[in-house]
């Protein structure tokens, strides 16, 4: 089993900016596989990075957030700047371990009416994230 704990959510102001970090215990064994994402509103992609750092955004937070990890340490970061109302809401952190299946999921809308659909096998508790106008 693998655990996943966000934290770094905050109330701030439009425009800002904020960093969301999420780190992994547990059986870590296969962690380097896995792939990370960061959804909100549970079901709403936000940023997805696959184990070979490759990276997608939803159009919405695409030049305003990066999604980073850090294998080394298991920690998926989400930097978040140039901040809206629209981008209040609780976040969740997510792995997917190709070993495993899951059908639990999130929904990232890359824009020209691309969806993609993850499956994820890991899910943490969320961080509460609100930009006051």
């Amino acid at each position: 089993q693998v655990q996943l704990m966000e934290s770094g959510g905050i109330s701030v102001q439009v425009g800002g900016s904020l960093t969301l970090s999420c780190a992994a215990s547990g059986d870590l064994s296969n962690y380097i596989n896995f792939k990370m994402g960061w959804s909100r509103k549970e079901r709403e992609g936000v940023a997805v990075i696959d184990s070979d750092f490759d990276s997608r955004y939803a159009q919405a937070v695409k030049g305003r957030f990066t999604i980073s990890r850090d294998n080394a340490n298991h920690i998926v970061y989400l930097q978040m700047t140039d901040l809206k109302p629209e981008d209040s809401g609780i976040y969740y952190c997510s792995a997917d371990d190709p070993a495993m299946s899951s059908s639990r999921t999130f929904r990232i809308d890359l824009g020209s009416s691309v969806l993609i659909d993850y499956a994820m096998d890991y899910w943490g508790k969320g961080t509460q994230v609100t930009v006051a106008s």
